[in-house]
């Protein structure tokens, strides 16, 4: 039987429907592998048990024929690999629960796998943003919150720049074509930040409106 533990959702990724004039302008999720690589150090584990089965190798070929003592290293990258797996699946599991959005007027991230939350960043709440990409065009947006809004870095990671604790700093992690979407929101929060807004007055002071920048 077919199970959505998000069916819940009036729309997909956001914890409810979208008002009057929001419309969805992208969504999208981490890769998969790129998230293991990036966050958990996938690469950096299987080089550590790769040195450690070298240095076995060695250290046994002291007493033993070298194809021997090379075998000796093969449970050590046994090891690594099924380690290397394991941070894949973890990683597989986070990107496959996380929906990031952008709107023409916020930054949407439903993030995390076993405690399922919900950020809102309106553009104006957005102070900065950096952008971060690859050869191959896989690349993560950190957004640089202003004023009072703060999230937790631990609640929050891997959707997070890396080592940015004190003031935690949300983040599309390891999207593809990161530089579209970079230019998606780039767009969209200038026009919202500098959008006019239409403030009634009274008539009495001899006009029907003003407008006014948000």
């Amino acid at each position: 039987m077919h199970h959505d533990d998000f069916k819940f959702e009036p729309v997909h990724g956001l914890p409810e429907a979208l008002p009057e004039g929001e419309h969805i302008l992208w969504q999208g999720a981490p890769a998969p592998l790129r998230l293991a690589k990036e966050a958990w150090k996938m690469n950096w584990i299987m080089g550590y048990f790769i040195v450690l089965a070298i240095w076995r190798a060695v250290v046994s070929s002291a007493t033993v024929p070298l194809p021997t003592a090379m075998g000796h290293g093969i449970p050590l990258l046994i090891a690594g690999a099924v380690a290397c797996l394991v941070v894949y699946v973890m990683a597989y599991v986070q990107a496959k629960s996380t929906v990031y959005t952008l709107t023409n007027k916020r930054v949407g991230m439903r993030i995390g796998a076993a405690l399922t939350m919900t950020l809102n960043l309106p553009y104006v709440c957005i102070g900065n943003a950096a952008l971060k990409t690859l050869k191959n065009g896989h690349g993560t947006i950190s957004f640089e919150l202003i004023g009072e809004t703060r999230f937790s870095y631990l609640m929050t990671w891997p959707h997070v720049r890396p080592w940015n604790i004190a003031r935690a700093q949300p983040s599309f992690r390891a999207i593809p074509d990161a530089a579209r979407v970079a230019a998606i929101f780039s767009e969209a929060a200038e026009t919202r930040v500098f959008a006019p807004k239409i403030e009634k007055i009274d008539s009495h002071q001899g006009a029907t409106g003003a407008l006014a920048a948000e």
